[in-house]
């Protein structure tokens, strides 16, 4: 396996063909909007850089790098690649979408991956006719940084394609971890419960966002605070991880807290917007 294709080019999509590339594969960055893909590679263009400056690559190796990397705009350029990584907006509808033209688009031995957060693979895998080759490769934000992929087993992959995703993630200089198909995975599955519940205590008024961050830091040791994390990650996509496991596991500990669902609804998403918890 040497070529990839990853669909979509935001910010987890570009980290991901970023890091393929910087391995030594041929990737090919698939994005409906040209105007993303072209913003794309000028992002992993400034990451090489700063990766270059700290000595994490070759001074010389940028250029080899970016020159792995071609853009299209269809999901037919996919077809020469041994490995899919979707990596779009977190849509069921767009990703069931996207999965079977891949599976109309794509050999029979290629392996259909998908960054979901939270989505079902099995889901996702009963919109294909391959389900033993669809699987879960869930990579952490920023992708050149975290050493974390979860590899998710859908019910019907197969213990080869587990083992190739492994072994590519491996291969990644990444620290793969198999997870079973279940709402939230774990990232999320115990993540977002505590960002929902450091949203409680903000909107019950136990303290403010800054105190509640610092205890977190301080008090746990965590490089950062929970509500800044989610200010990090899009206070839409929290609310989207949180109504999956809600909706999938039925326990209402997973409940969206009603202030985090207020404050996606005033547009105020965190770090992308440039107010959520914090203003940027």
């Amino acid at each position: 396996m040497s070529r990839v294709a990853v669909i979509g080019a935001g910010t987890m999509g570009n980290g991901i063909a970023h890091v393929f590339a910087q391995h030594g594969w041929d990737v090919t960055l698939i994005d409906v909007h040209p105007d993303v893909l072209d913003k794309s590679l000028a992002t992993i263009s400034t990451n090489l850089e700063r990766q270059a400056k700290k000595g994490a690559i070759p001074s010389d190796a940028a250029q080899g790098i970016l020159a792995r990397i071609s853009t299209a705009t269809e999901l037919e350029a996919a077809r020469a690649a041994s490995l899919v990584v979707e990596a779009a907006t977190e849509s069921p509808a767009l990703k069931f979408q996207i999965f079977e033209t891949l599976h109309e688009t794509c050999p029979p031995d290629t392996i259909l991956a998908s960054n979901t957060s939270s989505i079902s693979i099995t889901d996702i895998a009963a919109r294909t006719g391959r389900p033993d080759r669809v699987v879960g490769m869930h990579f952490m934000n920023p992708v050149p940084v975290m050493q974390l992929v979860e590899v998710i087993r859908g019910h019907a992959t197969s213990d080869e394609t587990t083992r190739i995703v492994v072994e590519t993630a491996q291969a990644l200089g990444k620290t793969p971890v198999e997870v079973n198909d279940y709402p939230g995975f774990i990232a999320n599955r115990i993540l977002m419960p505590m960002i929902n519940e450091a949203v409680y205590c903000v909107m019950e008024g136990v303290a403010a966002a800054e105190a509640i961050d610092t205890v977190m830091k301080l008090g746990m040791n965590h490089p950062m605070g929970p509500l800044a994390l989610a200010d990090f990650i899009g206070l839409d996509v929290c609310l989207a991880i949180l109504e999956v496991m809600h909706r999938g596991l039925g326990d209402p500990k997973y409940r969206p807290c009603p202030l985090l669902r207020r404050m996606v609804a005033a547009g105020h998403l965190g770090r992308k917007t440039g107010k959520g918890f914090y203003s940027y």
